[in-house]
Formats: structure tokens, sequence, C-alpha cells
């Protein structure tokens, strides 16, 4: 699976990235919900799924999947934050997955993504 990792943290980004190239995926780092933008404007960028950091200067992670949505980019969403997942999945029913970003992220991240 083609996957669009964003996260401003580079460690945070770079650990998910590490999980998700460990299991067979193909990912791309950006460090903003507006270089995500940017690549998935690309037409040959081509991603299957979008996962992204919720807090970020700018453009957080719920803004990013409204704004894709509302360009018509109907790519698959998972959002990581580190609050409680629950309340901001209620915000937005439609992506699929919230994930906590945390020590369990080795074992939710790729059994949220074999979900999709």
């Amino acid at each position: 699976m083609r996957i669009l990792i964003v996260d401003d943290d580079p460690f945070a980004g770079a650990m998910a990235e590490a999980i998700l190239d460990a299991e067979g995926h193909d990912c791309k780092l950006v460090e903003s919900g507006v270089e995500a933008l940017d690549a998935l404007g690309e037409a040959h960028e081509g991603f299957d799924l979008v996962i992204s950091d919720m807090h970020m200067p700018l453009l957080s992670g719920l803004d990013l999947f409204r704004e894709m949505r509302e360009r018509g980019i109907s790519t698959a969403f998972v959002l990581l934050t580190g609050d409680d997942p629950e309340p901001l999945h209620s915000q937005a029913p439609e992506i699929a997955a919230c994930l906590m970003k945390d020590a369990s992220l080795e074992v939710t991240l790729p059994a949220a993504v074999a979900g999709l």
C-alpha cells in the first residue's frame, strides 16, 4: 500500500514510517498538512492511505482530513493523537481509525492498516 505519513515531529513520523515499511508498505513522510495537500495534488503520487498526526501547526490532522474531503480527495485517512482518540473520532466518524500515539502504535497501526 502507498501511504502518506504527515507528522511535524520527525522522530514520531520516522517511527510510523519504520513500522509500516517493516510491513512492506511504500511510505512517504511529510512534515505538515500543507505539504500533504501538495503531495496529494500531484497526480503521479497516488496514495492509498493518509496517516496524520492530530496536533500540527497551521493545519491539524482533523483540518487536513476536512480539507481533503472538500477538495474531493477520498483517500482513506487514519488519525494519530496523544489525546483520547474517541472524542476526536466522534467529530469525524468517516475517518478509518483514530489511534493513540503511544508505545502501542507498533501493534495498533499495522492492525488498523491491515483492516482497511
